[in-house]
């Protein structure tokens, strides 16, 4: 994962890879419309590998939304951890960590991101269009960032789980 220098990142995985086990399980067994932008083996890749797709992205977009840092709190105090969440987003899309103490739990974090997608990916049929699929809460994927989402795309596409 591009977090894997940093101490915590193995309790983040873990906590990832649990997540795409329950509330968010639905993100392996989908194929978003532009996933050979991003992730070209996705289609035939294995469910593990597709799980490592998802927790891949999640790594990628936490370096420039916290440069990994879970207790980093952005937008004036309203936005908290790893991926920025805000409590309010937390509790409308059901997330165990609804406030931004909670919210900068790495673990916590990812968890509460995962479930977010669960809903988002399904809904867009997309990983990232416009403002689509994760890009929907997401501003690093926004086209209006294109550098940012082209270093993530790129990041992930390159791994070994994405070839074909």
């Amino acid at each position: 994962m591009a977090w894997d220098h940093v101490p915590q990142s193995q309790e983040w995985e873990a906590r990832g890879f649990a997540a795409l086990d329950t509330h968010a399980a639905v993100l392996p067994d989908l194929v978003p419309a532009d996933i050979d932008a991003w992730c070209p083996g996705y289609p035939d890749a294995t469910e593990e590998e597709r799980a490592a797709f998802w927790l891949g992205l999640l790594s990628a977009l936490a370096r420039h939304e916290s440069t990994w840092n879970e207790r980093a709190v952005g937008g004036g105090g309203r936005w908290f951890g790893l991926v920025q969440i805000s409590p309010a987003t937390a509790r409308h899309y059901g997330c165990a960590a609804t406030s931004g103490d909670a919210l900068l739990d790495g673990g916590a974090n990812v968890s509460c991101a995962l479930r977010i997608w669960a809903t988002t990916v399904p809904r867009d049929g997309v990983i990232s269009e416009g403002t689509r699929g994760v890009a929907a809460d997401w501003g690093p994927l926004h086209p209006s960032q294109a550098s940012k989402r082209e270093e993530i795309r790129n990041w992930v596409s390159s791994q070994a789980y994405c070839q074909s």
